[in-house]
């Protein structure tokens, strides 16, 4: 089963306050117990320009710029400790935390990304915001980068603090629906998190006025009928797959609505009613889009999320 190999997440740490929420939330949803293993990951900003065309000329400006990469490195490695710290506290195993820093390569979010990747990470689990806009770098458009190069690697962003452990997992009949469920099982196994899988119904309106729809109401209620019986197959086979992995039958649930205009809206309202504090779903939705742009449905999703997780899978 899934909870017997052990998870590795990457969560990257920028020394400030928010950003050291990934772990916290590390701890609500997984817990000390839990087997896995957190890589905490700093990246080191590159310095401006500027400042390195000068060293080449003053002499002065050569030690100060020396000094000052110490300072900066010094700076790195106690982000890193003040995060293991934490993590200690909460009961994480020192041996199963691992630190790593290392200088801007291509880019901080590209370098967090592809790291992780040679890691094999599990999962990324990013905060959404940092010290300032000059030092951070969990401004909410890094994390958002992040997701952008990520080509495989599932990133759960952090938005605020997070309270509530429930799950909602938001699943279509796309392309990429068994890897959603999949990397559900195997980040969830092994926990008491209770699971929603829920599926918001194609609604006429998001097509159509709902004075034309009012005109054909059998139409609406076959196509209703319909979108019901597409998906009954494939929330069976979710639950399936997470039965398989290790959850309990009574951690899943399942919610099938009528969807509104608005499907992220579905979504965003069932995971409060369910006290979710998490929602997982896929880069691409209905459109089964081919690049990897974020879907639309995804990026309203993530856009209006407050003190809640999202879990986005490529």
């Amino acid at each position: 089963m899934s909870e017997n190999i052990q998870k590795l997440i990457v969560a990257p740490v920028d020394g400030s306050e928010n950003a050291l929420k990934s772990l916290d939330y590390i701890n609500l949803l997984l817990g000390p117990d839990h087997n896995i293993k957190t890589a905490l990951f700093h990246v080191l900003p590159r310095l401006p320009l500027a400042l390195i065309e000068e060293r080449m000329k003053i002499r002065k400006i050569l030690k100060q710029l020396e000094d000052l990469e110490i300072r900066h490195t010094e700076m790195a490695q106690r982000f890193l400790k003040t995060a293991k710290e934490r993590l200690a506290d909460m009961g994480f195993a020192k041996k199963k935390v691992e630190t790593a820093f290392q200088k801007v390569e291509v880019g901080i979010a590209r370098d967090i990304v592809h790291w992780s990747e040679k890691k094999k990470a599990d999962a990324i689990f990013i905060a959404t915001r940092g010290r300032s806009h000059v030092e951070a770098f969990f401004m909410g458009e890094t994390a958002v980068k992040v997701l952008d190069n990520c080509r495989v690697c599932p990133v759960w962003i952090v938005k605020g603090a997070v309270e509530e452990r429930n799950v909602l997992l938001a699943i279509d009949n796309s392309e990429n629906f068994i890897r959603i469920v999949d990397h559900a099982g195997f980040m969830l196994s092994g926990t008491d998190v209770k699971l929603t899988i829920f599926h918001s119904k194609r609604n006429l309106r998001r097509y159509i006025s709902q004075a034309v729809i009012d005109e054909f109401p059998e139409i609406e209620k076959y196509c209703r009928r319909r979108a019901g019986e597409k998906i009954a197959p494939f929330i069976q086979k979710a639950k399936e797959i997470l039965i398989a992995a290790g959850l309990g039958e009574d951690q899943v649930t399942i919610k099938v609505v009528n969807g509104s205009r608005n499907a992220a809206a579905d979504i965003l309202k069932e995971a409060q009613n369910s006290e979710a504090g998490t929602i997982l779903l896929g880069l691409h939705g209905y459109s089964g889009g081919k690049d990897f742009k974020m879907g639309g449905i995804t990026r309203r999703v993530l856009s209006l999320a407050k003190n809640m997780t999202v879990g986005i899978v490529p």
